[in-house]
């Protein structure tokens, strides 16, 4: 059977895994009586929920005599490694870009690794079903940024098709009429524009894997695509790693895709996507080759993480309430675990009760954080840092390209808000009543500034970054929260009485009846100095009543906080308690005595 390999690439929310889902169903992969879910390639449930692609997912269709392999690819930047090492595996990509919102500046940054790669490109202008669509300036935009990444004569020369991946729908030409009920113009455009792998399949044997999944039964599994000659099951094979020295083993187990499906396979050949176990330690970039011709590939390039934050045992007066692992040897078997399949996190000890958590982005730990809540676990998490590094004698921290999107009204407040967080503007484009602004910002300054922004703009703002680089220390006080806080001075029950007297000092983030300790952070101080409060006060009862003296308490709404929102909000001297059923946010120092003398020692 002839063979293709492609990965779709898009901006977040550009419609990526939608895409694969219809060709999926529309290459008749399926029988007609298996059941389908929509976003059936995010088969995490957190994958599910927040409507994103966490981790690369890897299937093939057959359709016309052919068998494309098409890997789908993370959109958001914290996972974009994934996508650079993915160009190494296929020939082409299928460039999504909306129909509406155009080029962004993940798309710029999965087309540049393409480019890099020399693969080819197809561009797929999805969602052309929207009243808002601008396909025509959208090809153009498309073209603009091929031509500003260096794109060759070749890959400028790049097929469009207009399709509505939700309905189902494709063409070639950008009306709306033309659209009809089929994915074959997609399908035919990959058989007809994206080369069959270049490979030899008489040569010796050579494979490197460019993912990693993990299994319990056999250990680390690599999935990468075989370069060279063929391999079959139970072969003594050997492993170039990537310190240089040699590993021999023998592959016990190997795996090819067909629809959602992984599949054993006995045997591959050059060009076939495969994932192979038998190595328990494999890692991204090695090489495997035969015994008798050890030739190492070159290795590939693993993003280094750009933040990071200590995970610790819970120390808070509820621990053990919530969750069943609480221990520190729990915590670090867990996360361990989690560094077996995602090659962009580092774990190291800090002290016999936290580890130091780096990763390439606030999502990237926020859903590692997410998934061992709901696995049971109790744990504090610290305010995210970035991660510093010397260059040149010269200390030096990430920065990122932020793109904005917002209504006229709110730019002169995000354009201040960005100002104090030392970003620079780049650029300001005019589209109607929206204003696009372009800037580089350092990371420490967007720790926190997605809520703030959201505030800003009314939820009106869109806000889109991804790592550029590392360049001098931007200022000091970057980052930090402006406001103080309410900090609890009693344990106990929040009571409505006590809520209700403390309105005007601040914004609360507990209601009435929720139980609190000495510590805990309860709301947001109105000033930039924290202030212990009494929340669990009650009404001294008197046998003395006056009309309009018990007039109910009517309490405005709580702020409710999700973890992410959490994260953002806490400065380094604070935690986020995560606990399978909630998030509290509480000082380090839970005594309101030793805080004050700490704070009074920090201040002198």
């Amino acid at each position: 059977m002839k063979i293709r390999n492609i990965a779709i690439i898009a901006h977040v929310d550009h419609g990526k895994t939608t895409l694969v889902d219809k060709l999926l169903q529309m290459s008749g992969t399926f029988r007609d009586n298996e059941n389908i879910t929509d976003l059936s390639m995010d088969s995490n449930a957190l994958e599910k929920e927040r409507g994103i692609t966490i981790l690369a997912k890897t299937t093939a269709i057959n359709y016309d005599g052919y068998r494309i392999n098409i890997l789908d690819t993370p959109g958001h930047a914290d996972f974009g490694g994934e996508v650079e090492r993915i160009m190494n595996m296929v020939d082409g990509v299928l460039l999504v870009v909306d129909a509406y919102e155009g080029t962004m500046p993940q798309t710029r940054f999965v087309l540049k690794k393409a480019l890099e790669a020399g693969v080819t490109p197809i561009v797929v202008v999805n969602k052309i079903d929207k009243p808002t669509a601008r396909p025509k300036e959208v090809v153009d935009e498309v073209l603009d940024l091929f031509i500003e990444l260096g794109a060759d004569i070749d890959q400028l020369d790049f097929p469009v098709i207009y399709a509505s991946a939700l309905a189902g729908t494709s063409s070639i030409h950008p009306e709306i009429e033309s659209q009809e009920p089929t994915m074959n113009y997609i399908l035919d455009a990959i058989i007809s524009y994206i080369p069959a792998p270049n490979v030899d399949i008489d040569g010796a044997f050579q494979f490197q894997p460019a993912l990693l999944d993990y299994n319990d039964y056999v250990g680390r599994i690599g999935i990468g695509r075989v370069k060279r000659g063929k391999i079959k099951v139970n072969e003594m094979v050997s492993c170039v790693r990537r310190d240089g020295t040699i590993k021999q083993f023998r592959i016990q187990k190997m795996f090819g895709y067909l629809g959602l499906k992984r599949i054993e396979v006995t045997e591959a050949k050059a060009g076939d996507i495969v994932a192979i176990a038998g190595l328990s330690d494999i890692e991204v970039g090695e090489t495997v080759c035969s015994l008798d011709c050890i030739e190492a590939l070159p290795l590939l390039r693993i993003d280094e993480p750009t933040l990071q934050m200590t995970f610790g045992v819970n120390t808070s007066p509820f621990c053990g309430r919530d969750g069943k692992l609480l221990t520190a040897r729990k915590i670090e078997e867990r996360l361990l675990k989690e560094t077996e399949r995602d090659v962009s996190l580092k774990v190291k000890p800090n002290d016999s009760e936290s580890f130091i958590v780096s990763g390439r982005g606030e999502l990237h730990l926020s859903i590692l954080i997410e998934n061992m809540r709901r696995e049971g676990f109790e744990l504090q998490v610290s305010k995210p840092e970035v991660i510093k590094k010397e260059i040149d004698g010269i200390m030096c921290e990430p920065f990122e390209d932020v793109q904005i999107d917002v209504p006229e009204e709110y730019v002169g407040s995000v354009i201040e808000a960005l100002g104090n967080r030392e970003a620079i503007m780049e650029n300001m484009h005019n589209q109607g009543n929206q204003v696009r602004l372009s800037y580089t910002a350092p990371s420490r300054g967007l720790i926190g500034f997605s809520t703030e922004f959201m505030t800003l703009t009314k939820g009106y703002g869109v806000l889109n970054h991804t790592y550029k680089e590392y360049r001098p220390m931007a200022g000091n006080t970057v980052g930090e929260r402006k406001l103080g806080v309410l900090v609890s001075m009693e344990n106990g029950k929040a009571t409505a009485y006590a809520l209700g007297q403390l309105e005007d000092r601040g914004v609360m983030f507990i209601e009435p009846g929720d139980e609190v300790y000495e510590g805990m952070i309860v709301g947001e101080h109105t000033h930039d100095n924290d202030l212990a409060v009494n929340v669990v006060k009650g009404k001294k009862l008197t046998n003395t009543r006056a009309s309009g003296s018990d007039h109910t308490v009517v309490l405005k709404r709580p702020r409710k906080m999700s973890l992410e929102t959490c994260l953002d909000y806490i400065n380094s001297d604070e935690y986020v308690e995560v606990t399978p059923h909630s998030f509290r946010l509480r000082k380090m120092i839970l005594n309101t005595e030793l805080r004050k003398k700490a704070d009074a020692k920090k201040n002198n």
